[in-house]
């Protein structure tokens, strides 16, 4: 008699199902449909159920069947990951004592650099023989007035070095003056400049960055500092690098503080040894310290520091969902990479940040079998079917690759999700090697969203789009350049509000990216977090299953997972494993579904084969 089985595979992002019938005899289970539709909740915990009701009817429903005719439901074993981004040196800096503006905007006036004490454009007219000035001009003054009394103050020899405009009027303002000054302009927040206090001002040449305000020596220089404080206006100076035009302002006391929260350290055990490591060192050296390990026991932070509280929030976060004390979560596997964040700097006037290093971290808890009973006894409830475990993620997407046309043993996999990448060997007459390591999809969409500060309330989405599509410049109304250089002509004009940005090229069209960074820079930071996250950690999880611990030992690898949809990961995973002589490429399960579907299918596969010993 034949019986309807259903695979479900758990994921970080997304929940897939496979829907198959068994007629009891040798043939192989003959499949139906199957879905994919994203996670609700942390992966394996309760909070999955909603999620995995949704892919079981989104399955069911073209094959013309309900919930009902289901016999059996197979869900795999779902270890959760949680990424979170660890500060290497400085996690807050406040300035006190000083203040500082520096942007890009379109119009900055003249070139160079201008010292003087800042002086609001209406007492111009009673200036005389004050020193140097910096004029401040609101945006209530147009620039025919800002030039008309700026010039005629500096026809009566008022020594005037540069200006602060509040509009994008500063080239109009500089070019109708008796000599040129460096004038920067749309600085939105004018009313907070402090008047009567020394500043400087600085504009690059066209196409070229600050040079002296970006520069701590140079600040130091114009402002007369010790070696104390030049040591301290470093964040400063770090913010403004690469910026067109630049205002720091000195206030009476002219000191700058900073607050620091150390990175702090992280204490890794494994089965016969405990070995600490100090985020500052970088995430080279915790990774070798876990290879060092061997298995990993279970991660300790520092209390008091950042990584301390990183390490914290993940076991109280898996304490609530799993209903367990804090003290029994235990980390099984850490992913660390390189990375680099923007720092907002208290005290400035347009928001601007310093590039800091930082350690992004994931962090893998142990998987508990006893949570996920409990998840497939809840979910047998609710939909009035027996619900089992079927095994192993990576021992059932091993299974689910080998319906891919031209594959065969031996072979090994890698299974790139969202949270999680997985790796699994399959010999002739051995039973499967697998692994199960922290880190993938959604590790590359945070440093996406970290290194190019994609502002809050959008990231999530915005960051995995950047990680998923190609990127263009539109140059025009009727042509864009897409990322590799070439260029596309349309017959129809552009939106117009797309003129002048980087857009991705999604299914749905050109969609733009809320950030003024070139194309090159988000082509970059995309590349490189694949390369720290993707790449590092395949040729991890390969060796770790590659006989002898050699990857020249692995001939095949399949690519599964939904990260495997990605548009450029085959091509640098080839590149990756060139060099091993290894072959790589994308799995195609039952021969038509591409990458994904992989586990569910793999599953009912096992399952049957059980059946028929």
């Amino acid at each position: 008699m034949a019986r309807l089985i259903a695979g479900i595979d758990v994921g970080n992002s997304t929940t897939e199902a496979a829907i198959a019938e068994i007629d009891g005899s040798f043939a192989p289970p003959r499949f139906l449909s199957s879905s994919r539709v994203p996670t609700t909740g942390i992966k394996g915990t309760l909070g999955n159920i909603p999620g995995i009701v949704h892919a079981l009817r989104e399955a069911l429903e073209p094959a013309g069947l309900a919930m009902r005719d289901l016999d059996l439901v197979l869900l795999n074993e779902a270890t959760p990951v949680i990424g979170d981004i660890a500060m290497e040196t400085i996690t807050e800096t406040i300035i006190t004592e000083s203040t500082m503006i520096g942007h890009n905007p379109n119009s900055p006036g003249g070139v160079g650099v201008g010292v003087g004490k800042t002086i609001h454009i209406r007492d111009l007219s009673r200036a005389n023989g004050d020193g140097p000035l910096l004029v401040i001009v609101p945006s209530e003054v147009d620039f025919t007035q800002a030039a008309m009394v700026i010039g005629s103050a500096m026809e009566r020899g008022v020594d005037i070095r540069g200006g602060i405009a509040q509009s994008d009027d500063g080239v109009l303002i500089a070019n109708r003056l008796p000599r040129p000054i460096p004038v920067v302009d749309e600085v939105a927040l004018i009313d907070h400049v402090p008047l009567d206090m020394l500043a400087a001002v600085e504009v690059g040449e066209q196409g070229q960055p600050v040079r002296q305000l970006s520069n701590p020596y140079g600040i130091a220089t114009l402002f007369g500092l010790t070696p104390q404080e030049t040591t301290l206006v470093i964040p400063i100076a770090k913010a403004l690098i690469g910026l067109r035009s630049a205002v720091v302002i000195r206030t009476p006391a002219g000191d700058v503080q900073t607050r620091r929260i150390p990175a702090g350290s992280l204490t890794l055990h494994g089965k016969t040894q405990s070995i600490t490591v100090e985020l500052d060192e970088g995430a080279d050296a915790i990774m070798e310290t876990v290879g060092l390990l061997g298995e990993l026991q279970d991660v300790e932070g520092e209390p008091g520091t950042n990584v301390g509280g990183m390490i914290e929030r993940v076991r109280q976060t898996m304490s609530d969902v799993t209903e367990k004390p804090a003290r029994e979560i235990k980390i099984r596997d850490i992913l660390a990479v390189d990375t680099l964040v923007p720092h907002r700097v208290s005290g400035s006037l347009a928001q601007e940040f310093s590039m800091e290093n930082a350690v992004g971290l994931a962090a893998m808890v142990s998987t508990d079998q006893l949570l996920m009973t409990r998840v497939a006894d809840a979910l047998s409830r609710e939909i009035g079917v027996p619900v089992e475990l079927g095994g192993v993620e990576a021992n059932n997407a091993i299974r689910g690759v080998l319906t891919t046309p031209g594959v065969d043993v031996p072979l090994a996999i890698l299974d790139l999700g969202a949270g999680s990448t997985d790796a699994a060997l399959l010999l002739d007459g051995q039973p499967v090697r697998s692994v199960h390591l922290a880190g993938a999809g959604d590790m590359v969409s945070l440093l996406i969203q970290r290194e190019l500060d994609l502002e809050e309330g959008t990231t999530l989405d915005v960051s995995d789009a950047i990680k998923s599509f190609p990127l263009a410049k539109v140059e025009s109304l009727f042509h864009i350049r897409h990322e590799d250089g070439t260029v596309r002509f349309f017959e129809e004009p552009l939106d117009p509000k797309l003129f002048g940005r980087v857009a991705l090229l999604t299914p749905g069209g050109l969609a733009p990216i809320p950030t003024s960074h070139t194309i090159d820079r988000i082509r970059q930071v995309r590349r490189e977090a694949k390369r720290k996250v993707f790449l590092r950690n395949s040729l991890r999880a390969l060796r770790q299953v590659a006989p002898l611990g050699n990857i020249r030992n692995i001939d095949f690898v399949a690519v599964v997972g939904g990260s495997g949809l990605d548009f450029e990961l085959s091509q640098m995973l080839m590149d990756a494993l060139g060099e091993f002589g290894t072959v790589v490429g994308t799995a195609n399960v039952r021969g038509e579904l591409g990458p994904i579907n992989a586990v569910a299918t793999g599953l009912v596969l096992n399952y049957s084969e059980r059946q028929r010993r």
